[in-house]
């Protein structure tokens, strides 16, 4: 859900500025200005002079308008930074013992626990993610749990099976996990 209010919101600001940017730029080329334009040629100026200095005396305007600017700046970079952060692992780093190092995809050891913790008993669809660094990885599982299994034995199963393989096959010496559990509704069937 997050990923489509991201795209909705870069849209929405996009649109905005492109049709904003569009304009300034139309009416500085000389085009006619549009009815909802603030000016009405392209020899106008966006502040003027007694727009400019109208809150000069007001000793509080100009701090305010750098801190609302400094607000929407850190705003700005803190959705950047978010954005371009990846939440999930590209490759992990495991120790051939030789001294050298090799490089295992994550999505295919994410493929693997996926897969391996659908087989568990009990167990209705299972998804799995690596996260943190690559010397250092960490799992979120999220298994989705038929109605008659005991969620203690499928942890125990999968921390035990699919998550101890996965830590001993890539050479960690841990592999934490978070596990989310839920259970899987059923639409009632008619018998006849």
């Amino acid at each position: 859900m997050l990923r489509g209010v991201n795209r909705v919101f870069t849209g929405l600001v996009g649109l905005v500025l492109l049709v904003l940017g569009g304009s300034v730029l139309a009416v500085g080329l000389g085009a006619p200005a549009p009815s909802w334009w603030i000016h009405d040629s392209k020899h106008d100026v966006l502040l003027s002079d007694a727009e400019r200095t109208r809150w000069r005396d007001a000793g509080w305007w100009w701090p305010v308008v750098i801190a609302v600017l400094a607000v929407l700046l850190l705003l700005a970079l803190w959705w950047l930074v978010a954005v371009l952060r990846r939440r999930r692992l590209s490759e992990i780093l495991v120790d051939t013992g030789d001294g050298e190092g090799a490089l295992v995809r994550g999505r295919a050891l994410e493929n693997v626990l996926t897969q391996e913790a659908g087989q568990v008993d009990g167990v209705d669809g299972a998804r799995a993610h690596l996260t943190g660094r690559r010397t250092a990885p960490e799992v979120r599982a999220r298994l989705a749990l038929e109605p008659h299994v005991d969620p203690g034995a499928v942890l125990t199963d999968f921390t035990t099976g699919a998550l101890t393989h996965a830590r001993t096959s890539a050479g960690l010496e841990s592999l934490p996990a978070e596990v989310r559990l839920r259970g899987v509704k059923h639409r009632a069937e008619r018998v006849t």
